[in-house]
């Protein structure tokens, strides 16, 4: 995610390895004259090997010959040589690429464009902190109709549920996964839905010029650089739905942390989508998941309005079982709640919201909850502290991008959170690719290396001991950090990425892997 320069071949050779080149004249002619006594004078030219000095022509031209010889040799050598040290800083260069970045980006306009309000100096925000949709009418309507048919199909199809207990692992609590619910297709939307995102211009007219524009054509060619088993779904499909939570429960993970806009508003490129809340609850009940939410960048998201959507999602979802409550460390079992893009807002403004002396508090009400703001530089840590946050998470899965997602800074947040009574709750991922929609961020590509780049983060990540880790992601495929099921596909001109070594699950399997030792390292902890 290059050839090197072919050495000239030597001389052509033959026998024991004599050149074929013919041996230099050694006849030196004067013009004729009379005959005397006197020697004639030597030319005043000679041919090579053939002066009076050079101890005769019958000796310089095999000498001449050995010394082309071993000088050919040398230029081969030297050739190898040099090819091979080209090839060994490719590979140095490669590992660095993919493995620990200590400086990969943050800090680079490549990386920094993608964060809200650090581009907020330079020109436009990131796609991710966009303008809201707002969509009406019969959208809602045609939702709703899903949602019935969702219900009806799962429990016309749902089998025993000790069956499902004995086939699939145990769920672990501990590990948060970000799941997505934008996607949609013709046969469930009637159009495409963030399968056909849009390539995104460099904030740089200079350097957004040099790459392509326009948007992508599903099915065959969508805005990822993997490509999915279950093909360009739709989110509102029951049976998708389904094959998701059968994935994240064979994964081991216990928590979806289900990416959430509050009605009739979306992402700049989907649609509403809190209506699918309740058959997601349903069917992650079915598998013994829970959920909770996280709240993306709203308009006008403030004090009041998060005082309010906390509000509507506790008194619509928090009955239903499947709704996640964590236990505190007092005993008490409350709401989570994510907030991406937690530092956009001043922290006087959530001070409101989460202190006890705030104007709109929401402590010591029956909407009280754990919030947890997404930190991206170092200097965020004290922002959250000052907010009335309850913790923090890196979310990025790019190690070296921000301050946050670099592993080597995760002990002394860990530090900071248990000084500060704060969780800290790292964000692992198995890579990050998202040059299918931002075509000029290759600089910030990290290269899965067969699973060893998912596997080193979750090793930092027990390093820390932390009460809760968080995976990026189940399904973000634009930003190819998923872990969710891909295949190897080739289209006309496009060919996707393949997870090695060739298995669709292999991610599933890795954090199945990891949420296992978690489990055992977590129990040494506690002893």
């Amino acid at each position: 995610m290059r050839a090197h320069p072919t050495p000239s071949a030597p001389p052509r050779r033959s026998g024991a390895g004599q050149l074929h080149r013919p041996a230099p004249a050694c006849r030196a002619t004067t013009e004729p004259g009379p005959v005397t006594s006197t020697p004639p004078s030597p030319p005043t030219r000679w041919p090579s090997g053939c002066a009076p000095d050079s101890g005769g022509c019958g000796q310089n031209p095999s000498v001449w010959i050995l010394n082309y010889d071993i000088m050919a040799r040398f230029r081969r050598r030297t050739c190898i040589i040099l090819l091979l040290f080209i090839l060994f800083i490719c590979s140095i260069m490669m590992a660095l690429k993919t493995l620990r970045p200590d400086r990969a980006g943050f800090g680079d306009p490549f990386g920094l464009g993608l964060l809200p309000e650090l581009q907020q100096r330079t020109v436009h925000l990131d796609n991710k902190q966009n303008s809201l949709n707002r969509v009406q009418g019969d959208t809602v309507t045609h939702v709703n109709n899903l949602h019935s048919i969702a219900v009806n199909t799962m429990k016309a199809s749902m089998p025993p549920v000790n069956k499902l207990e004995e086939e699939l692992s145990s769920p672990n609590y501990n590990f948060h996964i970000f799941y997505y619910s934008w996607f949609g297709n013709p046969q469930f939307d009637g159009k495409y839905i963030h399968w056909n995102h849009p390539l995104l211009p460099h904030w740089d007219p200079k350097i957004a010029n040099n790459y392509p524009k326009g948007r992508h054509n599903p099915p065959e060619d969508i805005g990822a650089n993997f490509y999915p088993e279950l093909g360009s779904y739709s989110s509102k499909d029951p049976s998708v739905i389904e094959a998701h939570m059968k994935q994240m429960r064979a994964a081991s993970t216990g928590v979806i942390v289900l990416s959430w806009y509050p009605p009739g508003m979306a992402d700049e490129n989907g649609e509403p989508t809190d209506d699918l809340v309740p058959v997601i609850l349903d069917y992650a009940h079915k598998y013994n998941l829970k959920v909770t939410f996280h709240i993306e960048p709203y308009k006008d998201r403030d004090d009041r309005s998060m005082y309010h959507n906390v509000k509507y999602i506790i008194d619509k979802y928090g009955g239903h079982p499947a709704f996640y409550r964590h236990k505190t460390s007092t005993g008490r079992l409350l709401p989570m709640f994510y907030v991406y893009d937690s530092y956009v807002t001043i922290p006087e403004i959530w001070a409101n919201l989460l202190t006890v002396s705030g104007s709109q508090t929401i402590r010591n009400t029956p909407y009280d909850a754990l919030f947890i703001a997404l930190l991206v530089e170092e200097r965020h840590k004290h922002d959250i502290q000052r907010s009335g946050f309850d913790g923090m998470y890196t979310y990025f899965a790019t190690n070296g991008f921000s301050y946050g997602s670099s592993h080597h800074n995760w002990a002394s947040l860990k530090a900071f959170c248990d000084s500060n009574n704060l969780m800290f709750i790292p964000s692992v991922g198995p890579g990050y690719i998202d040059t299918s929609i931002r075509p000029w961020n290759n600089h910030n590509t990290r290269n899965r290396v067969n699973g060893k780049y998912y596997e080193t983060a979750f090793s930092a990540a027990l390093l820390v001991r932390p009460e809760i880790i968080s995976i990026t992601s189940f399904n973000e495929w634009h930003e190819g950090t998923q872990i969710e099921k891909a295949v190897p596909k080739r289209t006309g001109q496009v060919v996707y990425l393949d997870y090695k070594p060739h298995k669709p699950n292999v991610y599933l399997e890795l954090t199945q892997k990891w949420s296992e030792k978690y489990r055992k390292e977590q129990e040494q902890w506690l002893m």
